[in-house]
């Protein structure tokens, strides 16, 4: 079912106040705190990365759209930089930046409800993922194939594209929105609330935040979460059911000599590659693999299932079986355990915490496996005793029904790949930023020297995510592909991108690093 002309128009006229509906008692009111306020000092730390952090003349607490509004229209009028914040995840500076004047703080628009009359999922725009999973199950037993790490924001999770566990088999989590509540600019500078939906005359802007980013656009206050296809009145029907159960372990390989750690990576990479498909008998299946610098490239493999096939436990055999063969000395396994999705998702998945590194991340997607001499270049890298620490190297399943959806449906278009590598480079003092920034960079050159330094988007690559933002590759030191930042996330769809861009912030107020339209080689000052 999609919201017709009629509530589009009655939403519309409602203005700000649309968000109210069916909450339960309102917050207080939202503040706008200074230096010297309580709370300051803590809301400048919420960012995950230390190596950046804003010293902003205002910080905005909105409890309502009404009120990021507000703050919008002052910001505009005061002509400071605005940066919104919802979990406070994102890896690079593109809210903890210098410029940054005016922060709005999102977490106090954080409620998750049933709205009757739009007939879909409301979610604020601060929730994290935990708290979405939560009140799903409990207003209509049914989830979204979001992300492991509970503590990340929707606000930008979704904007971004958002995947998990679940999205090998339910697709990314802007596949199922419905629309996006956000606070746009326009050329007179001023704010308005705008409700985007696949069939309302917003409908760019509505596709925009289906995997175009955060910080691009607007201030996105709420999301309207619902299934393409889905109709009627019942939240039980309105975005998919989770597994009744789940099986998990986790493998422990310490993968002490190169050609074991090539042999056991290779066949993990291989088994995704090809039981990529949608549709395919694993596409319940989900096993990041993480791989530390401890000096013998200890690896750990976490692995998640759907219990609910009858012979679920036969594939998580085949799978380990798969993966560990040849793989010496062995791998150490943690005893299968079958809990209920909720269990699971409290007990296994990560919980959010507070975040002391200081990071550098760097990531691809892969369309074929990493050769044997790709794997040895990244062996070197984890086991330099240089660099022994909390970094590590990461493989995060991809594919599925994630490729059943065009590649221009979304603004997200890497819908033809079936893994996201990643290196998470973490260290914990600002002497040794130089070090472990250059290990990050040098690694990742290293890796993809036959294309520039970089995962040039083809047969063997896919591009990059940008919820793991990298602005080097905006930089020709280290991107020597020629080819712009903006084709490694959106490819093709960037020119669409650009014109909703110019449509809908023409004076740019929304701007970052690696945003919408920003020249290709140029930094943000």
């Amino acid at each position: 079912m999609s919201l017709s002309r009629r509530q589009l128009l009655a939403a519309a006229a409602l203005g700000g106040a649309v968000t109210t509906l069916g909450l339960p008692a309102a917050r207080a009111e939202g503040r706008v705190l200074g230096a010297g306020d309580h709370e300051y000092e803590e809301l400048t730390r919420r960012g995950y990365n230390r190596r950046f952090q804003a010293r902003p003349a205002k910080i905005y607490l909105p409890t309502t759209t009404e009120e990021v509004r507000t703050a919008v229209a002052r910001s505009v009028a005061e002509g400071t930089r605005i940066a919104a914040r919802s979990g406070g995840h994102c890896f690079d500076d593109f809210v903890d930046h210098a410029a940054t004047r005016s922060l709005i703080d999102l977490s106090r628009i954080d409620a998750v409800y049933w709205d009757e009359r739009l007939r879909a999922f409301s979610v604020g725009a601060g929730a994290d993922i935990g708290t979405v999973y939560d009140a799903l199950l409990r207003n209509g037993g049914v989830t979204v194939p979001g992300g492991i790490c509970l503590g990340v924001g929707m606000g930008g999770h979704l904007c971004g594209g958002g995947y998990g566990p679940l999205s090998r088999r339910h697709g990314l989590v802007a596949d199922h929105l419905a629309g996006v509540e956000v606070v746009t600019v326009d050329a007179d500078g001023a704010a308005k609330v705008v409700l985007a939906t696949p069939d309302g005359p917003d409908r760019d802007l509505w596709w925009a935040h289906t995997g175009g980013g955060g910080g691009n656009f607007g201030v996105v206050t709420r999301f309207l979460l619902r299934s393409p296809g889905a109709d009627g009145t019942d939240p039980a029907a309105a975005l998919p059911k989770p597994p009744g159960g789940m099986l998990s372990t986790r493998l422990i390989v310490p993968v002490t000599t190169e050609e074991s750690f090539v042999r056991f990576v290779g066949n993990y990479l291989g088994f995704f590659e090809r039981h990529s498909a949608p549709g395919d008998e694993f596409t319940g299946l989900y096993a990041p693999l993480m791989i530390r610098t401890t000096g013998t490239a200890a690896a750990e493999l976490l692995v998640l299932l759907d219990a609910d096939a009858p012979d679920a436990r036969a594939r998580l055999d085949a799978f380990v079986t798969t993966v560990t063969d040849g793989v010496f000395p062995p791998a150490i396994p943690t005893p299968v355990a079958q809990l209920s999705y909720p269990d699971t998702v409290r007990q296994v998945y990560y919980a959010k915490g507070p975040s002391e590194l200081r990071v550098k991340v760097k990531a691809a997607y892969l369309r074929t496996a990493y050769s044997p001499d790709q794997l040895r270049i990244f062996y070197r890298y984890l086991t330099d005793p240089r660099f022994l620490g909390e970094s590590q190297l990461e493989f995060l399943p991809f594919g599925g029904a994630i490729n059943a959806v065009p590649a221009d449906a979304t603004a997200m278009p890497a819908r033809d790949s079936f893994m996201t590598m990643l290196i998470h480079a973490a260290w914990r003092q600002p002497a040794g930023d130089d070090r472990f920034l250059r290990w990050a960079r040098e690694m990742y050159r290293d890796v993809h020297a036959d294309t520039g330094g970089v995962p040039v988007p083809g047969d063997t690559y896919g591009g990059s995510y940008i919820n793991y933002p990298d602005p080097d590759l905006a930089d020709p030191a280290w991107n020597t592909s020629g080819l712009p930042w903006h084709a490694f996330y959106y490819r093709d769809n960037y020119p669409r991108l650009h014109r909703i861009k110019t449509d809908r912030d023409p004076g740019n107020v929304f701007a970052h690093q690696l945003s919408i339209g920003r020249p290709e080689w140029e930094p943000i000052r």
